[in-house]
């Protein structure tokens, strides 16, 4: 039998009445898909899986995006927090990863957009899996729309951030604290974002972020000398997702 837990904070108010983090975090990835399927019953359902493998995400994520395209399931985004691993972009260039590689560090060729990255220990990595037939066939409204998810949400804890026009993220000043990088087929996305909450930026130091030389790196911790929990800055997340996705909102802002 599955069991849920609902991550509440007082002070949160959803944009769309429902919308909530599940902590499923107790679950392995072949439970999870079942309970996935059999739970999601909202517009965009919102779950918390914890430290969870790469690996396991991946595959997990191609199976819930195919639910999705297939119109089985609903909207879906994955929080999650992975062991330390470097991931790489189809668009990665060989040099951007340095022989300063930190030792044991797990390199993975993906299927994203995007250049070479690093999740970890204290990084919030976010899954959108969302149909986007269903809002907006662009993938710039998209990763704009979750540019500004993040920065909005930075803003509650008062950290002034924003984008850099020609390149992807999210910046305080010139040092980048969120990275995104997705993939779509048949409108339906997958991979994400990635959020240096109390993350070691130390172990960036075997690869050119990104690809980009010029900037730094952050994260909430440095910038706020406190430890932010994850889930809770994923639920502070949830009512900018929303609100992106809002349909009346989408609707508004559609010129045809």
């Amino acid at each position: 039998m599955y069991h849920e837990t609902i991550i509440e904070q007082s002070n949160y108010t959803p944009f769309i009445r429902g919308s909530r983090l599940v902590d499923v975090s107790a679950y392995n990835a072949n439970q999870l898909l079942g309970y996935i399927l059999s739970k999601s019953k909202n517009t965009v359902n919102y779950y918390w899986l914890g430290r969870f493998d790469y690996h396991d995400a991946w595959t997990l994520q191609k199976k819930i995006q195919d639910q999705v395209i297939n119109h089985k399931l609903n909207n879906i985004v994955l929080f999650i927090e992975h062991d330390s691993v470097y991931t790489l972009g189809k668009n990665t260039d060989s040099d951007n990863l340095l022989p300063t590689i930190p030792d044991g560090m797990e390199v993975i060729q993906t299927d994203r957009g995007g250049d070479i990255t690093y999740h970890g220990p204290g990084q919030l990595v976010g899954y959108p899996i969302i149909d986007l037939k269903k809002y907006r066939k662009s993938i710039t409204w998209f990763m704009r729309g979750l540019e500004k998810s993040i920065i909005d949400m930075l803003e509650k804890i008062d950290i002034k951030s924003s984008t850099k026009e020609g390149l992807t993220g999210v910046w305080v000043d010139d040092e980048k604290i969120a990275a995104l990088g997705v993939r779509l087929s048949r409108w339906v996305s997958m991979h994400g974002f990635a959020i240096n909450v109390y993350t070691d930026l130390s172990l960036y130091r075997g690869m050119i972020p990104c690809g980009i030389s010029n900037f730094g790196l952050t994260s909430i911790e440095r910038l706020k000398d406190d430890k932010y929990k994850l889930e809770l800055i994923a639920n502070m997340l949830i009512e900018n997702i929303d609100r992106m996705l809002d349909s009346e909102q989408v609707k508004d802002d559609v010129h045809v």
